[in-house]
C-alpha cells in the first residue's frame, strides 16, 4: 500500500481565518484540530472545518506544495477553496462520516 501525504486547509467559517497544514493521516489530524488537541494557531482561532485538501504520493511534493500555498495571497487561497468547494462544506464530514 502506498503512503499518502496530505496538504490541507481548515477554517472557522467561510472566508474566515485559514490554516494550512500537512499530514500523513488526514482523518486523525483533522480530528485533533476539532477536539483542540493541538496547541497553537488552530486552537486559538477555533479552526475545525476542513475545506480543502490534496493528496500526494511523495512527502517532498507535499512539503513543496504546502510551502507554496503558505506564500500565496489570501485571495488566491480563497479562490482555490471556492474552485473545489464553492459552498465551503466541511469535507471531513463528507469523506469520514
Amino acid at each position: 500500500m502506498d503512503k499518502k501525504y496530505y496538504v490541507y486547509i481548515i477554517t472557522n467559517k467561510p472566508k474566515g481565518t485559514l490554516y494550512i497544514g500537512i499530514t500523513n493521516d488526514l482523518q486523525r489530524r483533522v480530528n485533533e484540530h476539532q477536539n483542540k488537541l493541538i496547541e497553537g494557531f488552530s486552537k486559538k482561532y477555533n479552526l475545525t472545518v476542513l475545506v480543502y485538501f490534496e493528496a500526494f504520493n511523495y512527502i517532498f511534493d507535499a512539503l513543496n506544495y504546502e510551502k507554496k500555498l503558505k506564500k500565496w495571497h489570501r485571495n488566491w487561497k480563497i479562490n482555490l477553496i471556492e474552485k473545489n468547494n464553492p459552498e465551503w462544506n466541511d469535507l471531513y464530514k463528507k469523506y469520514f462520516f
